[in-house]
């Protein structure tokens, strides 16, 4: 069988802090934000470890860049939109983007990614609420309610790491057949539930908590609407 040469005349794509930074939210994704270092970061990238200090500062830099590149993945509100169906949309698709990035959450709530895209998105649904009619004060409410139900949700979600549907139910029929249903009845009703499969109108956990929110935050607005 013929080898294949690589053609050393092809031209290299340089290196820029896109480059590294995409680069660097392909690593994490792939193994966890724990082998992002900057050595194997520059590995990925077919350069010396010194290469990648041009274009980024540090590995802080490298941690604020790549939650900035996973929020610019989120759906903002759209200012002419309904109140709760742009925030719905925003939640859940911010939920969906932080499960496709698992270490990003944390990040996030460690403070990394304070920069462009974290206003915007802040800023969107603050002036999505603002505009509906709530006050500051019930603003900042509705905020830390939505934002906590999003990265709490998402954190549990991520962190159980229970694998497929499948790989679920599995876990769930073994742990209900050693159960002492006599003792524990609601328990063993409860792990029924994940046992059964989902209807097709069935939201799921995340969009259901999300809707008492919205649904609660839409009965605090004050006046006719």
């Amino acid at each position: 069988m013929a080898t294949r040469i690589r053609d050393s005349t092809a031209p290299r794509i340089p290196l820029s802090r896109e480059r590294v930074i995409e680069a660097a939210v392909g690593l994490a994704d792939a193994q966890g934000i724990e082998a992002l270092t900057m050595r194997r970061l520059a590995q990925e990238l077919g350069v010396e470890a010194m290469s990648v200090y041009h274009h980024v500062a540090n590995k802080d830099d490298i941690l604020d860049g790549i939650v900035q590149q996973v929020l610019e993945e989120c759906e903002l509100p759209a200012p002419g939109d309904e109140w709760k169906a742009a925030i719905r949309r925003t939640a859940i698709s911010t939920h969906d983007v932080l499960v496709r990035h698992p270490w990003a959450a944390n990040l996030i709530l460690g403070g990394a990614g304070t920069g462009a895209a974290r206003l915007r998105y802040m800023d969107g649904i603050l002036g999505t609420l603002r505009r509906a009619g709530f006050s500051a004060e019930m603003t900042d409410h509705a905020y830390h309610a939505l934002d906590s139900h999003i990265m709490g949700f998402t954190l549990w979600q991520v962190g159980m790491n229970l694998g497929t549907e499948e790989n679920l139910k599995e876990m769930a029929a073994q742990f209900l057949a050693q159960l002492p249903v006599a003792e524990f009845p609601y328990l063993a009703e409860h792990i029924e539930q994940h046992l059964k499969t989902r209807v097709a109108d069935d939201v799921g956990e995340f969009e259901f908590g999300l809707g008492l929110i919205l649904d609660g935050l839409d009965r605090l607005l004050p006046g006719d609407r």
